[in-house]
């Protein structure tokens, strides 16, 4: 009887042990992964702004943009005379309705891409590591000719080199953190 019974204590004891092991791994797993969380905000906060700009794009698409334009320039205490804010103007006359929409449903999708990275990147699913170092990668050259070449002529934008070097530097240091630590990060679902 006192055997069975020093039995079970050890068996009990081994189980304890055992859960303590294996809530020390997860815990230290997820406790050393400060860069992933950022990645995650950081994907998650580009979707949700994506979200809104979709929403704002969506609900614009019935208005005279050139007139909501001109409001908002004086609401803000800009010179809508400025050759540039005229080009904008006429621009955005030139667009149909429909062509709003299509804007608006592509940045929605374009939007469900980050958060979507930014959930799997949570939940670890390892092809959606894939898919963000795939995502990442595919920007880098884009930026890189950017900076080397400018913007296109017919285009009015002026990004500021800067910029584009903060977003090369977030995309490269993603590729990078990911393609180093994805068997570490994602090694539970292969278990």
């Amino acid at each position: 009887m006192q055997a069975s019974g020093q039995q079970s204590v050890d068996l009990q004891n081994e189980q304890a042990s055992l859960r303590g092991a294996v809530g020390t791994k997860t815990e230290s797993r997820k406790r050393h992964a400060p860069t992933l969380y950022a990645i995650i905000v950081i994907k998650l906060l580009k979707g949700l702004i994506f979200v809104a700009l979709a929403v704002a794009i969506y609900t614009l698409s019935d208005n005279d943009l050139p007139a909501e334009l001109h409001h908002v320039l004086q609401v803000l205490r800009f010179n809508p005379e400025r050759k540039f804010w005229v080009d904008l103007a006429r621009q955005l006359g030139e667009l149909t309705e429909t062509k709003v929409l299509w804007a608006a449903g592509g940045t929605l999708i374009y939007s469900l891409f980050s958060l979507i990275e930014g959930i799997g990147l949570m939940l670890r699913i390892k092809w959606i590591g894939w898919m963000t170092i795939l995502e990442s990668m595919f920007f880098i050259p884009i930026e890189v000719f950017e900076l080397v070449h400018g913007p296109p002529p017919e285009s009015n934008r002026n990004a500021h080199p800067i910029v584009v070097v903060i977003i090369l530097a977030i995309n490269i240091m993603i590729v990078w953190y990911l393609l180093k630590n994805r068997q570490r990060l994602f090694r539970h679902a292969e278990e």
